[in-house]
């Protein structure tokens, strides 16, 4: 029977390590026969990686964790705006039920890839993986910057919105109150200083903590639904399934429905979160396939229950809309409950499930760049890959994230309109590095290329095929509707920046690869051998 050795990259001679990185593909496709040491060390040592970290998340911690991150309900509520003005009550239903769906599909292609492929680099490893070798080092490079400049932009953009929302409650609470941009970017440093603390000084507590904010999301959903069911007067059903608005002044109802899904497909962002942790999670080849499951499902049946309340309870939506808060969510609870202290009281357990959003954002964001990093493929990629011996945190990632939306939030004090194009950038670069990685397991199940694929414990099978289809088709559209602008003939206040963001964003990584990426990024690095 054939026994796997393992060997340490220091214990290699530097000519050794330089033939070990030029990723020969028997080490990624070839079952292994025997392994003497667990699942995870035999799914790291196949793919040439060794344990860095410490495995502390089981299957409850890490749903608590995707699922706190996601908030699905709480944040569709925090861009209620969006879908509001585009689509109105109807569409934000019909737009909520056809996300839920592509999300799933998304899920489902993900949950194989990181069964299959279960290292925290997440969407650039599957590329790099799977992807013909003629491409895959460019390929990768790329979908790895634009996972990381999506995790930037999630972090930056939840703790702006936990910070405006405390904005909200001050307008709402104290009428005379001067609502200053630069008030905002100073709570979104206090929030973001509360994640780094918990990030480092708390690290080790961080799966039980995500435990416990699993039941806060929970609980917190009825603590907001029962006073809206019991408190708020009711719209009817026709004015909540059968409204459609068009306030953007688009040519059709259509083409407004689709340009408002960006609030639907901003409440499901984070759902690979799972992904990034993998190195941490004990089973992650098991445990994460069930939890991205679990996560989609649970908080998308939280969120539309939620959506369908705050209809029927939203009362008259202009009012809503024209809120001197600048959420209209607060105004439809102030309405519905008919009390500011009420209101102000569901709102902080919205506020609260943000602010722990962003200590998972943190995580997540932290450690895909520590990832991306140990393959040389971000600059000052020596520091970035480091892992503290003490804590076994890859610190400088956890500072260089938070120094990173400490700059961003700068852009919040010159344009609260720009630094919201975060939310749209958000969406387009995450479903892009999606659509990449569905693009190449598609060609690898279409063409059958040379090796075979080594599925992992999770497999969709024959549904393999379709599923990856309709979750190809469905990234391209949120692709293309997230750049679009709210309105018809957009002011340059009013136009939607995301796309100068995103297109400036993706040169600098292709310049960074011409002039530098491309002479030391050789896609993932072999760290261990396995003979």
């Amino acid at each position: 029977m054939e026994i796997v050795q393992v060997v340490d990259k220091d214990s290699m001679s530097t000519k050794r390590l330089a033939q070990a990185t030029s990723r020969p593909d028997v080490l990624h496709f070839e079952p292994m026969t025997e392994y003497r040491g667990t699942r995870d060390d035999a799914d790291l040592a196949r793919f040439g990686k060794k344990q860095q970290f410490e495995r502390n998340f089981g299957l409850l911690s890490i749903i608590g964790l995707t699922c706190t991150l996601m908030i699905t309900w709480e944040g569709m509520l925090s861009v209620f705006q969006a879908g509001l003005t585009n689509g109105g009550p109807s569409g934000l239903v019909y737009g909520y039920i056809f996300t839920w769906l592509g999300n799933i599909s998304q899920v489902l292609v993900m949950a194989e890839l990181a069964s299959m492929i279960p290292l925290s680099g997440g969407q650039y490893n599957w590329v790099a993986i799977l992807s013909p070798k003629s491409c895959s080092k460019f390929l990768s490079y790329l979908t790895g910057w634009m996972t990381v400049i999506g995790w930037q932009a999630e972090l930056a953009s939840g703790s702006f919105l936990a910070g405006t929302m405390i904005q909200g409650l001050l307008v709402l609470n104290y009428p005379s109150y001067g609502y200053q941009r630069w008030h905002g970017t100073l709570l979104f440093y206090a929030i973001l200083l509360v994640a780094l603390f918990v990030n480092t000084y708390l690290a080790r507590q961080l799966p039980n903590i995500e435990s416990m904010v699993l039941i806060l999301h929970v609980m917190g959903f009825f603590a907001i639904l029962v006073p809206l069911l019991y408190l708020a007067p009711r719209s009817t059903a026709k004015e909540v399934f059968a409204t459609f608005s068009d306030s953007g002044d688009w040519s059709s109802n259509g083409l407004s429905f689709f340009i408002g899904l960006s609030t639907s497909m901003f409440a499901f962002i984070g759902i690979d979160a799972a992904a990034h942790m993998a190195e941490e999670i004990h089973n992650a080849s098991v445990v994460i396939p069930r939890s991205m499951l679990s996560s989609v499902s649970l908080n998308g049946a939280l969120g539309f229950g939620m959506l369908i309340a705050v209809l029927f309870s939203a009362g008259n939506i202009q009012t809503a809309l024209d809120s001197p808060t600048k959420y209209p969510f607060i105004e439809i609870f102030a309405q519905a409950v008919g009390s500011n202290s009420g209101a102000t009281g569901m709102v902080a357990i919205i506020i609260s499930a943000v602010v722990f959003a962003t200590v998972g954002c943190l995580a997540t964001a932290s450690r895909m760049t520590w990832a991306f990093a140990r393959e040389q493929g971000l600059p000052a990629s020596a520091y970035l890959s480091q892992i503290e011996p003490h804590t076994s945190m890859p610190l400088w990632s956890i500072f260089c994230s938070t120094v990173i939306s400490l700059l961003l939030a700068l852009i919040n004090i010159g344009s609260s309109v720009a630094f919201n194009a975060l939310t749209s950038l958000v969406i387009a670069a995450f479903y892009s590095s999606f659509l990449v990685a569905a693009s190449v397991v598609l060609l690898k199940r279409v063409t059958k290329q040379a090796s075979p694929i080594c599925w992992g414990p999770f497999t969709l099978g024959r549904a393999g095929l379709p599923v990856t289809i309709i979750s190809i088709a469905y990234s391209i559209i949120g692709i293309f509707f997230s750049f679009w602008p709210p309105s018809v003939d957009p002011t340059a206040i009013s136009m939607n920046w995301s796309v100068a963001v995103y297109g400036g964003a993706l040169l600098f990584s292709v310049i960074f690869w011409a002039l530098y990426g491309r002479k030391v990024y050789t896609g993932p690095i072999i760290e261990i051998r396995v003979d």
